[in-house]
Order: C-alpha cells, then structure tokens, then sequence
C-alpha cells in the first residue's frame, strides 16, 4: 500500500489514516491539552474504508503518522452480475470488479449498468464512493 507520513495533529475529521495497517477515515478527533508532564495527546476514532470496522488511536500530537495515498477516479459500471460489478475507469479504459460490499451502502441500489460512479483506489483496492 503507498503511504506518506503526516504529524497526527495536522490531521482533522475527514483525513485519512492508516490504524492497524488498514485505511481509514477519521468521523471524530479530539486533543487533550498538556498536562504538568508530558505532551498534549489525540484521540482519534476512525472507520476502515474496507471492513467498516471502527479503530481508535490515542497518541502524542506531535506523532509521525501513516497517511494513506488514495487515488479518485471516474468509471462507468459496464455490467451487474449478481454480488459484484463490473466498472471500467473513463480514463485508462481498464476494466475490473468491485463486490457489492465495497459500495457505499447508501448508493448500493442505485448503481446500475451505464452509471458514471466515483471511486478509490488504495494499495490496489478499489471502493465506489459516490455516482457522478
């Protein structure tokens, strides 16, 4: 997976960050101010991009961490087959399949055949995001 590194307290709700070697994005982001000993810390609670799962981290706000490269793209869905479908990209003219999972719940029913669909593509994974 391509990453970069950020100092945490650069970070804001709707970055994106690597926890647990799996992309996420940040829903919600405190700091705590500095104490008598010690630095000021945050506390970040994140989704995964691919397994919704929710992932916290707490830490110095000074810390290095990973950033994810998260490419968006523009694809048209080329074909509906069940449980996965079929996108090719506007611009390469690539095809490939994304599962059904990997689509935003919200516009899960709505992408069809002919669709123009925005998606991510990070470390070789792809989700579709939004339609165009």
């Amino acid at each position: 997976m391509s990453k970069t590194y950020d100092t945490l307290g650069n970070l804001k709700v709707g970055s994106f960050i690597i926890i647990d070697n799996e992309p996420c994005r940040i829903v919600e982001m405190s700091r705590a101010k500095t104490g008598k000993h010690g630095s000021a810390k945050a506390h970040v609670v994140a989704i995964g991009l691919f397994s919704k799962a929710k992932k916290t981290l707490v830490a110095p706000v000074d810390t290095q961490v990973e950033v994810p490269i998260i490419e968006k793209r523009v694809g048209q869905v080329i074909a509906d087959m069940g449980d996965k479908v079929q996108v090719m990209d506007l611009e390469t003219y690539e095809t490939f399949e994304v599962e059904k999972e990997f689509i935003d719940e919200k516009i899960r029913d709505k992408v069809q055949t002919g669709v123009e669909v925005e998606y991510l593509s990070v470390g070789g994974r792809r989700l579709i995001a939004r339609l165009r």
